[in-house]
Parts: C-alpha cells; structure tokens; sequence
C-alpha cells in the first residue's frame, strides 16, 4: 500500500505504458550504460515506514530506473534542531542502476516528495518524505541544482549507515570508503530499528 493521492496533478501515479516498460527492461538486461546511484530516504511524520516504502516503490516504478538494494530502517534524531523539537526520523538508503542523468534523476526525487506533501517552507523542519540523491557513479559537481556528492552526506551517519550496511565496499567519491567515514563520525544517535523492514520491489 502506498500513501499517494490520486489526481490528475499527481506525477507519480501515471500508469507507464507497456512500450516505455519494455525498453526499461531492454536497457537494464543488455546494460546499455545505466550508472549506479545512491539515493537517502527520511521521514519524521506520519506513517514513517510507509512513506519510506512508497519512496521505494515510486523509485522502482520508474521509467529508467531499477532498485537493486533496500538498506535496514534505522531511527535517527532529527539533524540541526533542538533536541525534542520534532519527532525523530526514521531513515534508509537505496541503491539503484539508471539510464536517467542526474538531473532527470533529481526531477524524480522532487516528483515523489511531492506526491507525499512534502513542503520545503523551513531548513531543517520536519517533513513527511526527504529524498536525496547521495552519489551519481563516480561524479563530482558542484552544480547548484545538484551538488554530487552530496555535500554533506560524508558527515551524516544516519545516511553512511544505512549505506555501508548494503554496499561494505562503498565509496563517497572525493572523500573515500564510506566504512571510514562513518568510523570516524560514530553511530550516536543512530539506532538500527531491527523489527521493521523495507521490501524490495519485485
């Protein structure tokens, strides 16, 4: 079950047509050139777990786009505010394969904030659905439509956790093995939530 609103407005839940399937499944068998990208999922209201899995389905019902690796659920305290000022979010990483570049990839992250009511209205407020693109491949920019890396993911555990849990090997590129980064920062306030679980789309 996901929490999207149907209506015409509504950019997530247009039914893609069989053709534009098919060549998806076209392009991720034969590889033609799809990149590997690392995307953070937040939630700190409403049905957390069920924001975080509609993101993944949104993400997996995609025309490009397959995920490939849903990482455990941990629950973290909200970054940059006081604490006990908002509820605590619950966070994942998912690793995908694209034919999408990064911007179109980006469009799509909003897309799907959006179908969840997401309001960008304060820095650091709380909100229903935060997706983040943390990695493209091995690209570094500082476009400011969209920083790759993220420019602030080397310092936030709840999002290298989550991600050295699927990928131990991973890389933040400029900055090194995520497995570092995230010894030297520490897992406080970072708390795996072991009785809850995303499904991976099949």
């Amino acid at each position: 079950m996901t929490a999207f609103t149907q209506g015409p407005t509504d950019p997530t839940v247009q039914p893609v047509p069989a053709s534009v399937v098919e060549r998806v499944d076209a392009a991720d068998t034969t590889l033609q050139n799809p990149q590997r990208a690392v995307i953070a999922l937040g939630s700190n209201l409403g049905n957390r777990l069920e924001n975080l899995q509609g993101a993944v389905d949104a993400l997996e019902d995609t025309p490009g786009v397959r995920v490939k690796a849903v990482s455990p659920v941990y629950e973290t305290e909200p970054w940059g505010v006081d604490p006990g000022s908002q509820p605590s979010y619950f966070n994942a990483v998912v690793v995908l394969k694209t034919t999408l570049p990064p911007s179109s990839l980006l469009e799509r992250a909003h897309a799907v904030e959006e179908a969840f009511h997401r309001v960008r209205d304060e820095r650091w407020g709380p909100r229903t659905l935060d997706v983040d693109i943390v990695a493209y491949a091995s690209v570094v920019s500082d476009d400011p439509q969209l920083t790759l890396p993220h420019p602030r993911a080397h310092e936030r555990a709840f999002v290298l956790a989550p991600w050295h849990d699927v990928d131990p090997e991973a890389q933040l590129p400029g900055r090194g093995p995520v497995a570092d980064l995230l010894g030297a920062l520490g897992r406080e306030g970072v708390a795996p939530r072991a009785d809850l679980e995303l499904r991976l789309p099949e």
